[in-house]
């Protein structure tokens, strides 16, 4: 494989203060880099892993960052999905978005594969991925399939 990952994915925004919090103390992300021209164009580049990161503009008098539909229905870029360094941070994750309202925290069980679905403050439709630690060989379970250990039975 000649990849190792997401580098980085571009994201429109009518408020970059606030967007920055949400990801700041939802995932600890942190700013590496801001470019500014003027009052028309702000971008700054969030890191949310060793090697990637959400480049996030604000232009004047842009409001695409208002415009959602439903899922599938979004163009060529329909959500980003963030990886957990751990299960541990994937519980914290969950946990912070739960408390501000982000998600439902209905956790997905794919198989190998752990999957929160929120939403940020623009109504950006995003995904929390971390590998299962209760996976099991060879299964691979459909969407909605709820996760055990957070939905017992």
């Amino acid at each position: 494989m000649l990849l190792d990952g997401i580098d980085h994915v571009a994201v429109l925004t009518a408020d970059t203060d606030r967007l920055l919090e949400f990801y700041g103390e939802v995932f600890g992300a942190t700013v590496d880099g801001e470019t500014r021209d003027g009052d028309e164009l702000r971008l700054t580049r969030v890191k949310v892993g060793p090697h990637s990161e959400l480049n996030v503009f604000e232009i004047a008098g842009n409001d695409e960052a208002s415009r959602q539909v439903p899922m599938f229905g979004r163009g060529r870029l329909d959500h980003l999905a963030l990886h957990a360094a751990s299960i541990d941070a994937f519980e914290t994750i969950r946990d912070r978005l739960i408390e501000r309202g982000s998600s439902d925290g209905f956790v997905t069980d794919f198989g190998p594969v752990l999957s929160l679905f929120f939403r940020d403050p623009d109504g950006l439709e995003a995904e929390v991925c971390v590998t299962n630690p209760d996976a099991q060989p060879g299964v691979m379970n459909p969407p909605g399939t709820p996760a055990r250990r957070y939905h017992p039975t």
